[in-house]
């Protein structure tokens, strides 16, 4: 006998504005919005006044978090250079208090940069996505970042590989193209139809490209047991198609706005849900979908920067001084949003 069973529609996801709210701050030593600590004291434990970005994968049980452009309390130093990268861990489970971080550490207790000889690490190089095959760890980092006229370009996106977040490795260039900020996530084949690998681990990325926060997405694909391997990845081509050619690669939707993005799936609404910086409406957007690939929902604004100013993000003293939440000589500078990273736990 053929049963026929009809699952109940996918519930709609939007935003309700005003409803995001700030929790806590992670980093620096005194939240100056709320005048208490931070919640991890970085300038006193670890020498760390303020870093960027946070994206974050399990592995071995702890969430490693990948902070990138991080700013030490001291001069630079080869263990801590200005704007260098940072790793961090926690196995916190209540984000309603906050989150616990632990460095990786120099020998003196410092936090420890992100080292990889022959790699430049500087100032907008840096890490956007990692995930963990059991074993090792694994982390996707920009590089050869340039500032022509017109917008900053990240030129290369290259694969690292480390098995305690200290010592790390290159294992190659990824792309020079359409996949340099990455979101990585391992998920079964089995469980996710349409896939261009049947069955075991594989590794769903979708990213932006080289034109920083003037990109389209893309979405690629590689057994997990082989992301080492270049020749394996397979890009999406649109209507169910994939190839083995990164310049075949078609966007997902169209909207040429996107730098960082972050991916992740939720098993209460049973969609996918990608969050992305964007210009053009600004602030920090939303978008969901039943399957990697789409359709995708059209874009919600679910951070408004102006929610933020004059609160936790600064004020420019040449427009407003509205504020005192600055880093030192930095009152005429604006603070800006970004880095739409979501924890995946």
């Amino acid at each position: 006998m053929l049963t026929l069973m009809l699952l109940p529609p996918l519930p709609a996801i939007h935003v309700v504005p005003g409803s995001v709210q700030k929790i806590s701050q992670i980093t620096g030593e005194i939240d100056r919005e709320r005048g208490v600590p931070t919640d991890n004291r970085t300038e006193s434990r670890y020498g760390l006044r303020g870093t960027d970005l946070g994206a974050s994968f399990e592995h071995k049980g702890r969430l490693v978090f990948l902070f990138g452009d991080t700013w030490p309390t001291g001069h630079n130093t080869p263990d801590r250079p200005v704007d260098g990268d940072s790793v961090a861990f926690s196995t916190d489970r209540n984000p309603d208090d906050g989150l616990t971080l632990d460095f990786v550490t120099a020998p003196d207790g410092g936090y420890l940069a992100v080292n990889v000889p022959g790699l430049s690490l500087g100032g907008f190089e840096v890490p956007n996505g990692g995930f963990s095959d059991g074993a090792s760890m694994y982390a996707y980092f920009t590089t050869d970042a340039k500032f022509p006229p017109g917008g900053a370009t990240m030129n290369r996106c290259v694969l690292l590989k480390s098995p305690d977040g200290k010592d790390w490795k290159q294992i190659h260039t990824f792309s020079t193209d359409k996949f340099i900020n990455i979101s990585p996530i391992v998920v079964d084949a089995e469980k996710t139809p349409g896939l261009p690998f049947a069955s075991g681990k594989v590794v769903l990325l979708w990213a932006s490209g080289t034109q920083y926060r003037r990109s389209d997405p893309h979405l690629a694909c590689v057994p997990l047991n082989k992301a080492e391997d270049r020749s394996a990845v397979r890009y999406w081509t649109g209507e169910g198609n994939w190839s083995a050619n990164e310049s075949d690669a078609k966007p997902l939707f169209r909207h040429p706005e996107i730098g960082e993005l972050s991916v992740v799936w939720s098993d209460t609404f049973r969609r996918w849900i990608m969050l992305y910086n964007s210009v053009r409406p600004r602030g920090i957007l939303m978008r969901t979908s039943p399957a990697p690939w789409g359709p995708w929902t059209e874009s919600e604004v679910l951070y408004n920067p102006e929610d933020g100013y004059g609160k936790y993000m600064h004020v420019s003293w040449k427009t407003d001084r509205r504020d005192s939440v600055h880093d030192p000589r930095r009152e005429n500078d604006y603070g800006g949003e970004y880095a739409p990273y979501m924890i995946p736990r």
